[in-house]
């Protein structure tokens, strides 16, 4: 099979692999097969300049498509999202003050959007909110969230 490959796989295979891994990434969404495509059709251009043997080719692809990956992973995450605990809200939801926040004090907030389950909760902040303010999510302290006008 080796042999077979070995004679039969040209440069133009790999490019029309990698256009394939493109045009299925439209109706995928999720950008992994873009990293696969894109190494694909890199290891096709060096083959074309530097021939090299089948099994170079698909190492030289798997190792480019494993740094695509990681890649992908570490600069495309979403830093509004904290996913400490059980938690898993936006910093930047916003909501409507119900009851009047002294500085430092407590007051309640409605989110426009529920958090952890409930759109309604107890909140603090290091200003003074008069209801009816419009604010955002500054950080989560236990049951307690405090908040920011906007």
């Amino acid at each position: 099979m080796i042999e077979f490959l070995s004679t039969s796989l040209l440069w133009w295979h790999w490019i029309v692999l990698g256009i394939f891994l493109l045009t299925m990434e439209i109706f995928t969404g999720t950008f992994m097969l873009l990293g696969l495509g894109i190494s694909a059709i890199i290891v096709g251009v060096v083959d074309i300049i530097y021939p090299l043997s089948t099994e170079m080719e698909v190492i030289v692809w798997m190792l480019l498509s494993l740094l695509s990956i990681a890649i992908w992973f570490k600069y495309m995450k979403d830093t509004r999202v904290e996913t400490s605990g059980q938690s898993n809200y936006s910093l930047e939801t916003l909501g409507i003050v119900e009851k009047t926040i002294a500085i430092n004090g407590r007051g309640r907030v409605r989110f426009d959007t529920p958090i952890l389950g409930n759109s309604t909760w107890q909140a603090t902040s290091k200003e003074h909110l008069e209801t009816g303010s419009r604010v955002k999510i500054v950080a989560v302290k236990g049951q307690l969230i405090e908040v920011a006008s906007i």
